[in-house]
Parts: C-alpha cells; structure tokens; sequence
C-alpha cells in the first residue's frame, strides 16, 4: 500500500487488471497539492492477499477491506476515488459507509443500481467469458494482449484472482445491482468517462446522476482510453484538484 503526503486524505481504488500503482501520476499531483493519498492493492492484486475462494472477492468484502484500511490509518473520513472495479467499489463504499467519504470521484464506471441497456451488454461481452473456467486458458493464449489492447502499460497479475472479481459480482443473467433500492449516495460526486473506452458507453456514467443526493459533476475526457489517469493524466489530475478542494 502506499500512503504518502499529509493533509486530506484521498483514497485511489483501481480496478481490473492493475495495483495502487496506477495512481502514480495523480499521487504526485495530490501530494504536491497538499493532500495525503492512499492507494491500496485491492484483493487478488499487487502484493495483497489473494484467496482462493470465488466468494473471497463479493465487493461487500472490500468494502469492509477499505474500512480496515482508514480505521488502521487513523482516518475517519477520505476522500474516495475509483477506476474500473475500484469506481464499482467506491459506489458501494459511499453507500454502506457513507459516514467515512467526504467526496466521491467514480471514472469510467457508473452506479451498479443503474440498468444496463443492448447496446452496453454488447460491449461488456468479455464479462460472460470471465464466467466460465476456461477463461484463463482463452485469456493465456492471446486473447488478453488483444483485449487490453488500449491499455498503455499492461501490467503483470495472476488471472485467476483478477476474473474472480467479475465471477464473484457479475451473473450473466443480471446486472451487478442488489435485489431491493438502495439510499442514495449522500456525498457530493464527480463522474468522470472518456470518449475512448473500449469498454464501456457514455449513457451509463450520465444516468448515474439519479442516484446521487448530493452535487453531481460529469466530465468527459477527450483523446483517453478506458485507462484515462494513464493516456491523460495532467487533464485527470487538474479535474480531481479542481473538485476536492
């Protein structure tokens, strides 16, 4: 884990298939910026634990994971930025532990309660695969390389740990949505997506807005692949300095 700076602090949830070392660029703006920046390897990346159990990987388990984080830091409320599986863990943490998150900035993924339409079940065919035992090998013999294609620096990670996280939260007749309506997120929220994202379509970080009490922003990254923080960091870092000061 990395912890670096003082003042407010800032806590970066990556996603799929990264480490807290996604972050660098923005830790060093933040830190510079006067804020204390924690970016945590989530479960089954980097140099966390990796459990074997599919289960191991539900997000309510990472929720509870983030909360351990700030309560051994000393932190009682942060300000929470994700990316990828770390922006559908920041959605949950503003909700389950509204009480620990200052400010809220989700990229690239929107609320889970939001339904997904055609047109985005298309684009995330990748998810069903993910599902099926087979997926490792598909993945080893090419089609990874193929698929994270737009990924500037694909970094190493073990599959298996990785692909539970859409096995352990994704089903391929639903969506990733609980069963009953959710309480709106209570803290002011920045939605950020880019118009490159091979993997997911604009509507579904707009129509977020409805489940956010709070100030909602949206901004759109132009020239930026799904890993924005990587292909446009100086346009990323000025937005999250412009919105949690």
């Amino acid at each position: 884990m990395r912890d670096e700076g003082s003042g407010t602090p800032v806590l970066l949830l990556h996603g799929f298939p990264d480490s807290g070392a996604l972050w660098r660029h923005q830790v060093a703006a933040l830190t510079q910026a006067g804020f204390r920046t924690i970016a945590p390897d989530l479960r089954g990346f980097g140099e966390s634990d990796k459990p074997a159990e599919v289960e191991a990987y539900r997000l309510s388990n990472s929720v509870a994971d983030m909360v351990a984080v700030l309560d051994a830091l000393g932190v009682e409320r942060a300000h929470v930025v994700g990316h990828d599986w770390g922006a559908a863990l920041a959605w949950l943490f503003a909700t389950m532990a509204p009480q620990r998150v200052e400010q809220l900035v989700v990229m690239s993924v929107g609320h889970f309660a939001r339904p997904r339409s055609l047109a985005q079940r298309e684009k995330s065919w990748y998810m069903l695969l993910f599902q099926f035992e087979e997926a490792e090998a598909i993945l080893r013999n090419g089609l990874l390389e193929e698929w994270a294609a737009s990924h500037p620096e694909l970094p190493e990670f073990e599959l298996t740990p990785g692909l539970n996280w859409y096995r352990a939260n994704l089903h391929p007749r639903n969506e990733l949505a609980p069963p009953r309506p959710v309480p709106p997120v209570q803290a002011d929220t920045l939605g950020i997506w880019s118009t490159g994202d091979a993997y997911l379509l604009e509507p579904q970080m707009l129509e977020s807005a409805q489940f956010v009490a709070g100030a909602w922003r949206y901004e759109r990254v132009e020239d930026a692949g799904h890993w924005l923080q990587l292909d446009q960091p100086e346009r990323v870092n000025a937005l999250l300095l412009d919105f949690l000061r």
